[in-house]
């Protein structure tokens, strides 16, 4: 019997836009063995979806499929080209032998229907049998996946779950029909570094049961390390190196694979700046890459902070008097309520918390969703409006101020979206997103200086001129982050909250990113609140940490401390939980 699950060769992929052909995937061969999970990484525009979509037939125009094959080893010894199949002939392989588990679950299931419903539809696409027995095995699957109370789950609407619950359903909906080639593009990218253990784990175990074969694709390479057996890197829709997963993590042989391992932030050592790619790689004028002279040695030696300098920042905001002070604050949200109207129930998102906030300090908040983070950070902004407690800034109790004394000081106080491409107005320019704050209150005088601000600020996050013409849609995920942080910084605020801003993040883009916010600090002296689910992102970034578990505060601390001695049991739950390669 052949050992080969399926065998791409020199396959191209080619997408035409305005009378260019930009190839998104170039003369690319790999092989996937039965029963092997093998992993593709690499950052956004390396060719990984495209691969995984060119596997199923799903490349749309104006993509198209322009050379290659595409060997698909089923049941018998013979192979199938799926690239001279019909539609028709592709449709009995798509989700029957061939399936796939999209990036963003939210998007992949349809809102109108319940989660039950889509899974008992695929398996009665591929299967023959009755609605009662298609019931009976989504409710076997939903118990597979470990989905709590299998049984109410498929009466429910996708919106009413988290993430990883919808991450779950979409997997049993993958496995409904027992398939030998699972894809899973992404399927642990914006989830929590808990959730995404879990979901690793379930993969694992759900590959071995069913002698599956697995292609895994993602950007971080420390994820890669959890679950597979080989690897791929992508860069530019080339494979630059290959191997098994820890011949690539402990001998790295392509400078860009050494950079997507150093993006990361360090576990055992804090930086200056986190590595991107481009230190590790120079590019000649023919397109080849070479590695940059003793760019390793240089990562390791000249971006490590002594412990001198953290602790002399350490005692310069010591030196300094809180900004915020936040006392017992509570934000309860009406679960169940009587006939009359009487509240009977209360989820308590933010219960009884108290912090403070030094001038120039940023204070981390990491826990997992759900646990009231954002509640707690849209509470301070009073963008949901406090049950009780005292939030004073500057002296000013917040709570006392009316919406007009409010809005004066939102110029003041500025938050970060999650979702960059969701905060932005989509027929709105880049430049007018960022023009339309200093109008709102008044900065800058004429708009020909105000425009000159934008120009400024565009600069400042490593945005071009150009770019001021553009819409939200024109730009990458992380170009976008790099827009809401200038339209963050138009009014000049002394306290700005990033709300999950680096959480969709290739590894490479969010190190950018970060590094961009630490010079930013710097430069304009805010102090900030840096929420993430991400407990090493976060100790990077910050000062001091707080641990928020159930609207609670259950740990706080300087960063490396709470980070090297956790006290809490959640806590050491969060670092056991994030991903640490080999």
């Amino acid at each position: 019997m052949h050992s080969t699950r399926v065998e791409i060769q020199n396959m191209e992929v080619a997408f035409q836009a305005h009378n260019t052909t930009v190839k998104a995937v170039n003369h690319l061969s790999l092989s996937i063995g039965k029963g092997e999970i093998v992993g593709v990484v690499g950052e956004s525009g390396s060719g990984k979806s495209v691969t995984a979509l060119s596997l199923m037939r799903l490349i749309q125009s104006p993509g198209k499929i322009t050379g290659g094959s595409i060997l698909y080893y089923g049941a018998d010894t013979a192979p199938v080209n799926l690239l001279q199949l019909t539609d028709k002939d592709m449709r009995a392989y798509r989700g029957n032998e061939i399936a796939m588990i999209f990036q963003e679950p939210m998007t992949s299931l349809n809102p109108l229907h319940t989660c039950g419903n889509q899974v008992t539809e695929a398996i009665r696409l591929h299967r023959r049998v009755s609605r009662k027995a298609a019931r009976e095995q989504a409710i076997a699957l939903f118990t597979k996946v470990r989905l709590p109370d299998p049984a109410a789950m498929m009466r429910r609407y996708p919106h009413e779950l988290s993430g990883g619950q919808k991450q779950r359903v979409m997997i049993a909906m993958a496995i409904s029909c027992g398939p030998r080639l699972l894809i899973a593009d992404e399927p642990t990218t914006a989830l929590d570094v808990t959730v995404q253990k879990a979901i690793l784990q379930l993969l694992k175990e759900l590959q071995q049961q069913m002698d599956m074969s697995v292609l895994f694709i993602t950007h971080d390479l420390g994820v890669v390390a959890e679950i597979a057996q080989r690897v791929v890197v992508m860069y530019k829709g080339n494979i630059v190196e290959e191997g098994p997963v820890q011949q690539v993590f402990l001998h790295p042989q392509h400078p860009y694979t050494k950079g997507l391992l150093a993006c990361r932030p360090p576990l055992d050592k804090r930086l200056t700046r986190l590595p991107v790619t481009r230190d590790f790689m120079e590019t000649d004028e023919r397109g080849q890459i070479y590695e940059k002279a003793g760019a390793v040695r240089e990562v390791t030696d000249r971006l490590m902070i002594s412990e001198a300098a953290l602790q002399a920042r350490r005692d310069l905001l010591a030196q300094r008097t809180p900004i915020l002070e936040v006392h017992n604050l509570q934000t309860w949200f009406p679960v169940k309520k009587s006939f009359t109207g009487k509240v009977l129930q209360w989820a308590k998102a933010v219960d009884d918390v108290s912090f403070s906030v030094t001038a120039g300090e940023t204070l981390g908040l990491v826990g997992e969703s759900g646990c009231g983070k954002t509640t707690l950070g849209r509470s301070v902004l009073r963008l949901i409006e406090p049950t009780g407690g005292s939030i004073v800034y500057k002296g000013q109790e917040l709570r006392s101020l009316s919406p007009a004394g409010m809005r004066a000081l939102r110029k003041d106080m500025q938050l970060i979206f999650q979702d960059p491409y969701a905060s932005l107005n989509p027929r709105k320019t880049a430049g007018a997103a960022i023009l339309e704050p200093m109008q709102v209150h008044g900065l800058y005088g004429r708009e020909s200086a105000q425009r000159e601000k934008v120009m400024e600020l565009l600069e400042k996050v490593n945005l071009l001129p150009e770019h001021f013409q553009r819409y939200p849609h024109e730009f990458s995920g992380g170009q976008r982050q790099r827009l809401v942080i200038a339209r963050a910084l138009a009014v000049d605020p002394s306290f700005i909250i990033c709300d999950e801003s680096v959480a969709a993040l290739d590894v490479s883009v969010q190190a950018q990113v970060l590094n961009l916010l630490i010079r930013l600090r710097e430069e304009f002296g805010f102090s900030c609140i840096f929420i993430s689910h991400d407990l090493s992102v976060v100790r990077f970034i910050s000062d001091r940490m707080m641990v928020m578990q159930r609207g609670k505060i259950v740990e706080t601390g300087e960063a490396d401390q709470v980070y090297r001695h956790p006290q809490h049991a959640y806590t050491q739950q969060l670092i056991a939980a994030i991903p640490k390669g080999i």
